[in-house]
């Protein structure tokens, strides 16, 4: 049995090589944050969908991957042994305003560009452009 160190960043390994390989969809683990993230890239249109299958113990999401955005420029920011916050006066636009970057905040996972309409700084989790 493997033990993961950094969930999040396994989810974002994943998708990419997924990606990289030219698969329409691929199987993760499922935590409650990797879900959240999950959805927000949905609901941005980098993924197509999500999905969550398998009984309690054994959970798992099976993503799938727009035909538009195939080639994800996903790069983790925030890691276990070094941790990055940002402030609202501190973010900038990710590649020029088309990419967004995830963050956690007091409120719960979001994008910046939200996270900058409600005025509060997070921790740093990926960008995607």
């Amino acid at each position: 049995m493997t033990y993961v160190t950094d969930p999040i960043g396994d989810l974002l390994t994943r998708i990419r090589n997924a990606q990289r390989v030219r698969h329409s969809e691929c199987e993760v683990p499922w935590s409650r944050m990797k879900e959240q993230l999950c959805e927000i890239l949905r609901d941005n249109g980098w993924i197509a969908d999500v999905m969550v299958a398998g009984e309690d113990p054994k959970k798992y999401m099976i993503i799938s991957f727009n035909p538009e955005k195939m080639n994800l420029e996903i790069k983790r920011i925030s890691k276990p042994g070094r941790r990055v916050y940002q402030q609202v006066s501190d973010m900038r636009p990710i590649l020029y305003g088309y990419g967004m970057a995830v963050l956690t905040t007091s409120q719960g996972l979001m994008t910046d560009k939200t996270a900058k309409e409600k005025k509060i700084g997070g921790e740093v989790l990926c960008t995607i452009a």
